[in-house]
């Protein structure tokens, strides 16, 4: 049985392991956010999103 998870929460779960994974490997955040894009499953409005959190907040926690 799958489980159904909220779009908030796979955004939240991208921001999330976006900056670890800035902090670890040091990649440019585009190719994370495209890496997150195909990890977490995000449509294109929340990879919209997220390109415009990261260019407006610089990675601050996301709220629904």
């Amino acid at each position: 049985m799958t489980t159904v998870v909220p779009p908030c929460e796979l955004t939240r779960k991208a921001v999330k392991w976006i900056s670890e994974q800035q902090a670890e490997t040091g990649k440019s955040l585009k190719s994370l956010l495209e890496e997150a894009g195909m990890r977490f499953n995000l449509s294109p409005k929340d990879m919209e999103f997220l390109e415009r959190f990261y260019a407006e907040n610089n990675g601050d926690p996301v709220e629904c």
